[in-house]
């Protein structure tokens, strides 16, 4: 999965190889491959990674894929599957493919925030899932952004008071774990309800985690996993940041998800991609250039500033020739009234503190940090050109305006959406004698 403006990008060796590290992170989680690597058509038996299935003659394949990497995955499984997939529905945010197969229908929601097509698209996949039979297997694809998608409010709530609740919290600073802790419980489409949907049928969920930890009940808020949470833990999430559950236009009734384990006897779910995939590929990638590669952790989190300081300081600490490689997802508590992501503040944040020697690569590996770049390039080039652009780091985070500050210097990472989904990347290179 190429980077658009590598060429641009890449004016020094080491540019160049923290974005061929990134790349190979990229190309490490194609949705495409992946489907391809681990679902096989064999007969009368379908294989998805170690799980064996059987097709009995009556037995219907049928699919539901929602998320960032719905499209692409349907694709794939309508090439493996061919006439053995009877029906299905996709729900991502992008425009339907040129020419979809007869069989699967595509609709388009909305993300970061819910909207009321998200609503009618999750009502039509629950009456899809409704009318399974014993004999169906059902292959559900789960990716992030699905919580979004997945939006239908028990009765006395609307899609507007999730969509308070929702900006709200990310203002706020809250975690992925907290946010769809809430969101489980105020859909009936989250939380295991899906799998619940499609009871008599059997149950795969392809998996492909955007959540560090591999906490697979969190991927799209679980809609095919048997919620540990409950509605009093979201209250608590909830008061934790001012917000009732209550009253006023935060007001935001919630639902036990499904508890019974007899639902999810006939179900399956099998993690396909995740972050730590993507951090093997880069350090790969990393030692073919000629470092020292560090996969220092999967679970990065926290404020994105703090997170940078961290980085900087690892690297700092680390041997001339190091690449340290960073899976994550931190948050940014919004104080000024700027505009950008956790991946554009955290290389806006990096930049403060880079030697000549450092260089700091971020990524959103769906290619969207809350606006049309993926992430940024912090090194001496970059605080260079700011410099002559008359550009202010420090008054830009203060702001949180990084999207401002980089679509200024033009440092940015551009990519697309790529169709996948794990989290954030982040690529930290002590330059020295070797590599370049």
């Amino acid at each position: 999965m190429p980077i658009r403006n590598r060429a641009a990008l890449a004016s020094t060796p080491h540019r160049r190889a923290a974005l061929a590290i990134a790349e190979a992170g990229l190309e490490a989680i194609d949705t495409g491959a992946a489907i391809r690597r681990t679902v096989a058509l064999e007969s009368d038996t379908l294989r998805v990674a170690s799980e064996t299935l059987p097709l009995p003659p009556r037995c219907r394949v049928r699919l539901v894929a929602v998320g960032k990497c719905a499209t692409a995955a349907a694709a794939a499984l309508v090439e493996v599957l061919g006439e053995r997939l009877a029906d299905g529905f996709v729900l991502d945010v992008t425009e339907p493919p040129a020419h979809p197969a007869a069989r699967i229908r595509h609709l388009r929601g909305t993300h970061p925030l819910p909207s009321a097509a998200n609503v009618a698209a999750t009502r039509e996949i629950l009456g899809f899932l409704e009318g399974g039979r014993p004999d169906d297997l059902v292959l559900c694809v789960v990716s992030g952004g699905g919580s979004t998608l997945l939006c239908l409010p028990p009765d006395g709530a609307s899609f507007e008071n999730e969509r308070s609740v929702l900006q709200a919290l990310i203002r706020a600073g809250a975690r992925i774990e907290e946010i769809n802790t809430v969101r489980k419980h105020a859909s009936l489409a989250r939380g295991g309800r899906l799998a619940s949907a499609a009871r008599p049928a059997r149950v795969v969920g392809l998996v492909f985690s955007d959540v560090p930890g591999g906490t697979i009940d969190l991927v799209a808020s679980g809609p095919t996993v048997l919620d540990p949470s409950t509605v009093a833990d979201a209250e608590r999430v909830l008061a934790r940041y001012g917000l009732p559950a209550s009253a006023g236009p935060t007001r935001l009734p919630l639902v036990e998800t499904p508890k019974d384990a007899a639902v999810f006897a006939a179900v399956r779910n099998v993690v396909l991609v995740s972050n730590q995939l993507a951090l093997e590929a880069m350090a790969a990638a990393a030692r073919r250039a000629g470092f020292v590669a560090d996969v220092r952790t999967a679970t990065l989190a926290g404020e994105a500033r703090e997170a940078a300081a961290r980085v900087v300081r690892e690297l700092r600490a680390a041997p001339p020739g190091t690449a340290h490689l960073y899976g994550g997802e931190t948050t940014v508590t919004v104080r000024g009234d700027g505009r950008g992501g956790r991946n554009l503040e955290l290389a806006l944040a990096a930049l403060r503190d880079v030697r000549a020697d450092e260089l700091v690569l971020t990524l959103a590996t769906d290619g969207h940090d809350n606006g049309d770049l993926a992430g940024a390039i912090a090194d001496a080039v970059t605080r260079r050109d700011a410099q002559r652009a008359g550009a202010d780091p420090a008054a830009s985070l203060a702001a949180n305006d990084s999207y401002g500050f980089f679509e200024r210097v033009t440092h940015a990472l551009e990519t697309g959406i790529t169709g996948g989904n794990v989290a954030d990347l982040v690529v930290a290179l002590r330059t020295g004698p070797g590599p370049g």
